[in-house]
């Protein structure tokens, strides 16, 4: 694959998918440094206007990330205390 036609196809998932760098990496196999370069540095040159509005995707996942983390955190806790009440229980 061409790396323009890859840039453009990442773009476009991340754009249908409101997706992360992380999510695009894992659905195509690639991995997330090479998927950010496509984007930020490849897709402007490509396709300014697909470029845009990739950035304003992921300039609100970057502001989304403290509260995602937050809620794994506070999953992950819920789980544990979760386990631990059912083996007092046993």
């Amino acid at each position: 694959m061409y790396t323009n036609d890859r840039a453009v196809m990442l773009g476009t998932y991340i754009l249908e998918h409101q997706a992360t760098v992380r999510a695009a990496a894992k659905k195509y196999g690639i991995s997330k440094s090479t998927v950010h370069k496509d984007v930020s540095e490849r897709l402007p040159y490509i396709q300014p206007e697909l470029a845009g509005q990739v950035h304003a995707v992921l300039l609100k996942n970057k502001q989304e990330r403290h509260i995602r983390g937050g809620m794994a955190t506070k999953k992950k806790y819920a789980q544990l205390r979760q386990a631990h009440d059912k083996s007092e229980n046993s």
